[in-house]
């Protein structure tokens, strides 16, 4: 994440270097110069927040240094401090576009208190929590120990987990998940950033289905201010947010063709630019991809570019669909029933045998995702504290065997053509069947309706419909 940026320049050795150890013990990034031609050339070449400046140097004094900071930084916040009381030096420099002014001697808590009250400060801060609103953080065990949460003791589960192992200890080589929509790909590849060397820094999720294609380098980027229409101020992408941590790519298969060239180069050099610049930016990251798509015929249809699939897929992790690993099943059963009995406050004292025996039947195209969405509801149904066949209603249906229209009436929720009906309600129940059919993958089910992910998003709100 981006730190605040501190220049300091006062011909004092003493005073530079108690501000320097200050400020790096408040995590701020702090440049130091004694002379202003040695601070100029610091501005040129690195991106500055906020300088502290002295009134008296050598080559020039600090009220001219002010006037040309303003003149070729505008957005740089300065703070003058000054040995001598000079109030007519301190109108000017005010009208000269400085936030604060001190004499020496000054405190150090008086200047942070200071750099809290700048703009910059306090954009930076605004940035933090939208960028912090982004990151889904996990639960402590899974810091601790992630298989907490990846349910299962099925030999895939335990090779799944020592793949995930090996991919967090090379912690810059990109790793391909592939798998159903369902399966948990976003937790496996929060598992691997938690077990590597990185799991101080930030983990971001970036769904690459959700985003608008005329939006697209923007995210991943950022951009400037006034880069195109509507960029009314400056914004961090992707990148930067991950920075020394991980970024995941979820639905890797659906970035636009126009981008995937850019990230590769990205991932070649290490640097960004952002929308609007000609500044490189240095990044540190380590990618994450994962994808429900088959790949190698997405190559070949010409949808995406072989050599970035060849760099994203350094290392791979397939996960196996839950219908390939039902002895699992009863353990994610337990788990969930616990979960949302604590969750939603309800008593489950126990689970059927019956129930079990026919979600190991039960086809799950949605997978993990399915189990626990079902689970949520029949906890939500049961009041007598056990777990009954009736309380799975997704049982009752009969799984993936959907009633078909003849010509005089349709089946969906007994409604007949011969007699009125609420077309709204047909509406809403085909949009839940083909969520249910696509394991609630918002591309997919938005294809399988023919209309656009945004139509399906205002229709979904409309109903009360989530995605799992």
């Amino acid at each position: 994440m981006n730190k605040l940026k501190i220049l300091i320049l006062d011909d004092s050795e003493r005073i530079v270097f108690e501000l320097k150890t200050f400020f790096q013990d408040l995590d701020y990034m702090v440049f130091e110069s004694f002379i202003p031609s040695q601070a100029f050339e610091i501005l040129d070449k690195n991106e500055t927040d906020i300088m502290i400046l002295d009134i008296n140097l050598p080559e020039m004094n600090g009220l001219e240094v002010l006037k040309r900071v303003k003149s070729r930084f505008p957005d740089i916040e300065v703070i003058m401090i000054t040995g001598h009381g000079d109030m007519e030096k301190v109108i000017e420099a005010m009208r000269a576009g400085v936030s604060d002014f001190f004499n020496k001697p000054f405190r150090l808590v008086d200047i942070q208190n200071a750099i809290e009250r700048t703009r910059k400060f306090v954009e930076l801060n605004q940035k933090l929590k939208t960028v912090q609103k982004h990151y889904e953080l996990v639960s402590k065990e899974l810091r601790n120990r992630v298989e907490h949460q990846i349910v299962g003791e099925s030999n895939a589960v335990k090779s799944l987990m020592a793949m995930m192992q090996k991919a967090a200890e090379a912690d810059n080589t990109p790793v391909l998940i592939t798998g159903e929509s369902g399966t948990g790909k976003e937790l496996v590849a929060r598992g691997i950033h938690y077990l590597s060397r990185r799991s101080s820094h930030y983990f971001y999720a970036a769904n690459c289905s959700a985003i608008p294609s005329e939006l697209f380098e923007s995210e991943l980027f950022g951009h400037e201010k006034g880069a195109f229409t509507g960029a009314t101020e400056e914004k961090t992408g992707w990148f930067e947010a991950a920075h020394k941590g991980t970024l995941f790519l979820d639905e890797i298969g659906d970035m636009p063709l126009l981008l995937q060239s850019k990230l590769l180069r990205v991932l070649e050099d290490k640097k960004i630019r952002r929308v609007g610049s000609n500044r490189e930016i240095p990044v540190d990251v380590r990618i994450l991809s994962a994808t429900n798509r088959n790949m190698e015929k997405h190559i070949q249809e010409s949808q995406f570019r072989q050599d970035l699939y060849y760099r994203l897929n350094a290392f791979f992790i397939h996960i196996p669909p839950l219908r390939d690993r039902t002895e699992d099943i009863p353990l994610l059963l337990k788990y969930y029933a616990n979960f949302y009995s604590g969750s939603l406050n309800k008593r489950i004292e126990k689970i059927a045998p019956e129930v079990v025996e026919k979600l190991k039947k039960h086809p799950f195209s949605g997978n993990v995702r399915e189990l626990k969405n079902m689970t949520e509801m029949a906890v939500i149904l049961c009041d007598d504290g056990v777990l009954k066949e009736k309380h799975f209603t997704a049982l009752k249906r009969g799984g993936d065997q959907v009633p078909q229209c003849s010509n005089s009436a349709c089946p969906y929720y007994n409604i007949s053509f011969e007699n009125k009906f609420d077309l709204l309600q047909v509406e809403q129940y085909l949009i839940c069947e083909a969520l249910r059919r696509t394991g609630y993958n918002k591309t997919k089910t938005s294809e399988l309706l023919n209309m656009s992910w945004s139509s399906l998003d205002r229709r979904m709100k409309k109903y009360g419909l989530r995605y799992l």
